[in-house]
């Protein structure tokens, strides 16, 4: 029995040494870390941090968190962060945002991000990068608060994107009830007895990147999109159905080629919330409801719409006719 007691005394004095020695490891890399920001001419101000976690975890609680980057131009700001990880592997982590409101700031303008349980997993690679092999987060209602008000809001996130092979992940979401707020509703000039909410909003993706997810997307900056397979985006909102599927190659510019497959049910209505936002260039929508209304007839269905867009030289076009320039997929 004494030699079993002493056993266990051992082993205990040598975990205690091991989580002290992790625990002031993980304390001075995010120090570090930091300082390292403020070298290279960032704003990275943090209250902390503060550990915690004793005796099975590794637990750092971050205040007051101001984060950016003169380069791009993204900043972030959160009262309260808190990273928990296994003692035994700190490359399992779970972070936990506050309640209470995240501002985060890009060029094109500013957002007050609030969540309410909103719990994110980290399963990072056993390398000095850590890269990143699956990202699980979860929330119940959010919302997203621009200057002029409410922008978009649900009850619920679920994310998900698991790396395959390379710097290729699967990527699901979905956002029950999801809504927008007062500012796309006023944008789109929506009456009143429309649905406030999305029936439903998910999407499956496979997007392959320039390089794999890892530490330098903090440090440096966030690896592009080079191929993204769009297996399918639905969208249900009152009498609108769309459902999304689509192969892109994406240049160093941001610049996507390929096919977008569009299924729309009521597209015409959506035609309407499209003119309103000044989504179509002056002068486009007789044409458009021309050349859909054409394709929608050949489908049995004048109301439904199954067309494929094709991506090329910088446009999206629709059959012969250009529709719109492309978008630039380019990660800040």
């Amino acid at each position: 029995m004494r030699r079993l007691l002493r056993v266990c005394v051992v082993l205990a004095t040598l975990w205690c040494v091991w989580w002290g020695v992790a625990s002031y490891a993980l304390h001075s890399a995010v120090v570090s870390w930091f300082d390292a920001r403020r070298a290279e001419g960032w704003q990275a101000d943090m209250d902390g941090p503060q550990p915690g976690g004793f005796p099975l975890n590794l637990r750092t609680r971050i205040a007051d968190l101001a984060l950016a980057d003169p380069d791009t131009g993204v900043a972030f700001r959160a009262p309260q962060i808190t990273f928990t990880a296994s003692a035994l592997w700190p490359g399992n982590i779970t972070l936990r945002l506050p309640d209470t409101p995240m501002t985060f700031a890009t060029p094109e303008g500013a957002a007050d991000l609030t969540m309410q349980d909103s719990v994110m997993t980290l399963d990072l690679r056993r390398e000095r990068a850590l890269g990143l092999d699956r990202l699980q987060w979860a929330a119940q209602s959010w919302q997203l608060d621009g200057p002029e008000g409410s922008l978009i809001g649900a009850k619920g996130l679920s994310l998900a994107a698991i790396r395959t092979t390379g710097a290729t992940y699967d990527i699901t979401a979905s956002a029950p009830a999801f809504a927008p707020g007062a500012v796309p509703r006023r944008t789109l000039r929506l009456p009143d007895e429309w649905p406030l909410t999305f029936d439903q909003l998910a999407l499956e993706a496979t997007v392959t990147f320039d390089r794999p997810w890892d530490i330098r997307a903090l440090e440096d900056r966030r690896p592009q999109p080079r191929w993204i397979a769009l297996h399918l985006a639905e969208a249900a909102w009152g009498d609108l159905r769309l459902r999304l599927a689509a192969d892109l190659e994406v240049d160093a510019a941001g610049i996507p080629a390929g096919t977008v497959s569009i299924q729309a049910d009521n597209w015409p209505i959506m035609l309407d919330l499209a003119e309103a936002a000044n989504l179509l260039p002056g002068g486009m929508r007789s044409q458009a409801e021309e050349v859909l209304r054409r394709f929608a007839t050949l489908s049995g269905n004048p109301d439904a719409l199954d067309v494929q867009l094709n991506l090329a030289g910088g446009f999206i076009s629709l059959g012969f006719l250009p529709v719109a320039p492309a978008p630039r997929l380019i990660l800040r």
